[in-house]
């Protein structure tokens, strides 16, 4: 069987209904911390089991008779985070999984900017560690986020962020979840590293000149300063940890951290992959 976890997140999800297409659903397990709400798939064949990241017995319970899980980065910061996923590992290793999936980011390590790649270098560390066989999904940003990175530009046009000439390579969550799904039913006897991104790596201004060419708004980026962003953050009610995520996130692309191509999901998808152009047009 194979386990999903964080399964009621928007690509957990969508590799799930991948996965209904080639699979039998009593064979997918759905792991979500609360089960009510996956309502859509209770009548999928699906088995939906509770399980939650700060519980190892839960988890524990969730993989009973699983064989191969995909485990999906924690969705908090720091600390929290680190411990959670180890959590999952240990789950993992106690239930006799033989293999992970792991959703992890483009460049994770404990010397990056982005407060998420430290976790994820962290987790894939300890699932190596663990003698667990792997696939490591190092993923881009997904093209999904755009529209939290350029805010009311899908009104005006105008972006402001603090990410100077910094690029990342989109890739598009559909298509993650869809080589993801094939990669869970795909029987391999090694382990694997996908890098996962889009054709092209793009700065903020090649985004507002889409705005321009595909949605008729009048594109522009201007690159802010942090402290202006934090301010803004600060002003939507974030705390302190959070602005603290975020500003790095900022940092990282600015660093290019997310500026790497690679060919890793056109040849796990078996074709050409979406275009940044494509998403933009069909905003």
């Amino acid at each position: 069987m194979i386990a999903i976890t964080g399964a009621n997140g928007n690509l957990g999800k969508a590799t799930l209904f991948f996965l209904l297409k080639a699979a039998n659903p009593s064979d997918l397990v759905a792991v979500v911390r609360d089960p009510s709400k996956m309502n859509e798939l209770s009548s999928s064949g699906i088995q939906i089991r509770q399980g939650d990241y700060e519980n190892v017995s839960s988890m524990e319970e969730a993989f009973d008779g699983c064989d191969t899980i995909m485990q999906v980065s924690s969705a908090v910061y720091g600390e929290q985070a680190d411990r959670q996923e180890k959590n999952v590992v240990n789950a993992a290793v106690n239930s006799d999984v033989k293999r992970i999936v792991y959703v992890s980011t483009l460049n994770p390590g404990k010397e990056k900017l982005f407060r998420a790649a430290v976790t994820c270098g962290a987790t894939e560390n300890a699932i190596a560690d663990a003698g667990l066989q792997y696939s490591f999904f190092r993923n881009s940003m997904y093209m999904e986020t755009i529209p939290l990175f350029v805010s009311n530009a899908l009104a005006d046009g105008k972006i402001y962020y603090p990410a100077g000439e910094g690029r990342i390579s989109y890739a598009s969550r559909i298509d993650i979840a869809e080589a993801l799904a094939g990669e869970l039913l795909r029987k391999r006897s090694g382990n694997e590293m996908f890098h996962i991104t889009g054709a092209e790596a793009a700065g903020f201004d090649t985004v507002a000149a889409l705005l321009k060419s595909e949605k008729g708004l009048d594109g522009e980026y201007t690159n802010i300063p942090d402290d202006a962003f934090a301010e803004v953050l600060l002003d939507l009610g974030m705390s302190e940890e959070e602005i603290n995520f975020y500003i790095s996130m900022a940092q990282s692309i600015k660093a290019n951290e997310f500026a790497g191509v690679h060919d890793d999901l056109e040849k796990l998808l078996g074709r050409k992959r979406k275009s940044l152009k494509e998403f933009i047009r069909e905003l």
